[in-house]
């Protein structure tokens, strides 16, 4: 309140990075529930509401482009219900991921319009500059993402050797293992096959790409194999005699073990540069695809409930309303019978996760997926439900 005087001091935007504690805290889990994590927030206020309120998707926009051109992972855009929107704004929007090992949705983001509720309650005014002499509440947003994006990106990538990390956001994205020394191989071979790994490692470090020569000589080529695949590193490069002497490269993909043979010439660094390109292109394919693959668009609640077990998100018509969607998640939760039958498995009913942006076309005479839901059926919107974090 008191760095807002005037309708000149707007629109104020305030921009952070810091850490967060969480007093009372149950159920951990690493990077995406922790008593402590990092954030990005941000709190802006502006004297007209359309201003705001475009702020509030561009930012959305912002953090959708954080999953799907950086981490290579698919988002839902959309709004929160009422009942799990931001306590006290007017409305939240989110970025919804998809963890499809288990089936669950998970919150991406969230950027939030606070209307002039904060701004009512301590009392930030300016003099209304289209109304003069009247007194005019700012309106406000927050919005952020957290350290929980990496969480999601082990997840939705990783397998059983361990991380699978997109190009775009690898600390290195080809590491350089030479290979094919053996007892009998001279010093002086030797010497020339390392020159020749740190010889291409200059290279494509000169034409952008972030390399690493591990030319560490007290473990095997096959230690540093599991090493790196371990790490995540999208593309390993195997250089041997064989391939110094046929002028190539051997280029192991991690996202789907491919090997590939590239000549290595003046133009290996463009090569590379292009395969890594392919390779961020095709996680988001892959990543999309499953995503798409556990969406179920349903109408009945027999087939949400089944759905449901199958590991998969359901688009389902909601009238809206908190009452009928807490029944929603109280009879879809998993009976006592089949928690003995697999204890392992989540029990929780399904919560909404967002009201899509992007909307199917509602068919006529549509009810709302709740089969005891009395309420009008003419606010039904089409809402993502799931099991979550």
């Amino acid at each position: 309140a008191k760095w807002i005087q005037s309708h000149r001091d707007l629109p104020l935007k305030i921009n952070q990075w810091n850490n967060v504690v969480r007093w009372e805290f149950k159920h951990p889990q690493p990077f995406l529930r922790t008593r402590e994590f990092l954030w990005q927030e941000g709190h802006t206020a502006f004297a007209d509401k359309s201003e705001a309120v475009e702020e509030v998707f561009v930012i959305l926009d912002l953090y959708a482009r954080i999953y799907e051109e950086l981490m290579a992972i698919p988002v839902v855009k959309g709004r929160k219900t009422e009942k799990e929107k931001f306590a006290g704004g007017d409305f939240t929007t989110t970025v919804e991921g998809f963890i499809p090992t288990s089936g669950r949705g998970i919150q991406g983001a969230t950027s939030h319009h606070l209307g002039q509720n904060f701004s009512k309650m301590f009392d930030i005014v300016i003099e209304d500059p289209k109304k003069a002499g009247e007194k005019l509440h700012v309106f406000q947003n927050s919005w952020g993402i957290t350290t929980r994006t990496i969480g999601v990106m082990c997840m939705v990538h990783g397998d059983n050797r361990g991380l699978v990390l997109p190009p775009r956001l690898a600390e290195l994205q080809v590491v350089i293992v030479p290979c094919g020394i053996t007892g009998k191989t001279s010093p002086e071979d030797q010497k020339v096959l390392i020159e020749a790994c740190r010889d291409t490692g200059h290279a494509l470090s000169a034409g952008g790409i972030r390399c690493h020569v591990d030319d560490r000589d007290n473990v095997s080529p096959g230690w540093k194999f599991n090493h790196w695949e371990m790490k995540g590193v999208p593309v390993r490069m195997e250089i041997g005699p064989k391939d110094l002497a046929q002028k190539q490269v051997t280029a192991v993909l991690r996202y789907n073990s491919e090997k590939l043979t590239v000549a290595s010439d003046d133009n290996l660094a463009d090569k590379i540069s292009d395969l890594l390109y392919t390779i961020q292109k095709d996680m988001f394919a892959k990543a999309l695809a499953e995503r798409d693959a556990h969406i179920k668009q349903v109408t009945k609640w027999a087939d949400f409930c089944s759905q449901l077990e199958q590991k998969n998100l359901l688009l389902a018509p909601y009238c809206g309303v908190e009452k009928c969607e807490d029944s929603i998640k109280k009879e879809s939760a998993r009976t006592d019978e089949a928690v003995a039958i697999d204890p392992n498995a989540p029990a929780m009913g399904a919560k909404s996760l967002c009201i899509p942006l992007e909307q199917p076309e509602m068919p006529a005479n549509s009810q709302c997926i709740h089969p005891k839901c009395t309420n009008s059926s003419s606010k039904l919107q089409w809402t993502l439900f799931g099991r979550s974090y």
